[in-house]
């Protein structure tokens, strides 16, 4: 069938947006390299306009610098449409490039609250809830077993601060009389000053207490 008939063309693609648009930047860059012969030329003729007389070779020259400027003219105004018809590509380019970015947005935002869903499932509220009230009530447990743990024994709750202040009172004048008795213990050997009791000899007894002199009995 095929070699009677023959075979379809195969169809062609449809034309880039942005191929399209590569095709116009090279077509306005040639056109520019011509924009800018044209002007070569038309500073040449300018300089020779410079230096000649005027007649029918300074005509010449200018009527040829005439039709350098129409072309270049014209050249300038296929570069403006070329240079339009490239931004309008490229704006649709772009407005379509960012409504399929939207749409891959949307899609995965789609998926992923899918999978959200998915992993809300496997959670219970009321079990992390009461996980937490169970931790709670170990922790208010444990800090009742420290604070039996610390209870003081044989210390009587019946003091105010009247007991306190007298407590203190008292102690200051104890210790002012332990203070005498110290002295008096910390210098066993040191002569006695007051008059009519004997001077001790330096020896000590089995208690501890100086000895006095046999003479002085």
């Amino acid at each position: 069938m095929n070699r009677i008939f023959g075979t379809g063309k195969p169809k062609a693609p449809p034309p880039n947006l942005n191929d399209c648009v590569q095709n116009l930047d090279s077509r306005g860059d040639s056109i520019d390299k011509k924009i800018a012969k044209l002007d070569a030329e038309l500073v040449k003729y300018k300089n020779q306009m410079k230096t000649m007389r005027k007649g029918p070779g300074k005509n010449a020259v200018k009527q040829k610098a005439m039709r350098v400027l129409k072309q270049r003219k014209m050249y300038e105004n296929q570069r403006e449409q070329i240079s339009n018809q490239s931004f309008n590509m490229d704006q649709a380019n772009f407005t379509i490039q960012t409504l399929k970015d939207t749409q891959d947005t949307v899609t995965a935002m789609k998926a992923g609250a899918k999978a959200m869903k998915k992993e809300y499932k496997k959670i219970n509220i009321d079990k992390i809830e009461d996980l937490q009230d169970e931790l709670e009530d170990m922790m208010l447990d444990a800090n009742e077993i420290q604070e039996v743990m610390s209870r003081s024994y044989g210390i009587g709750d019946d003091i105010d601060e009247a007991d306190l202040e007298a407590e203190l009172d008292a102690l200051g004048d104890d210790f002012l009389a332990d203070d005498g008795l110290l002295d008096d213990i910390a210098t066993p050997n040191a002569p006695s000053t007051e008059p009519g009791l004997p001077e001790a000899s330096g020896e000590v007894d089995e208690f501890g207490l100086p000895k006095i002199p046999e003479a002085a009995k």
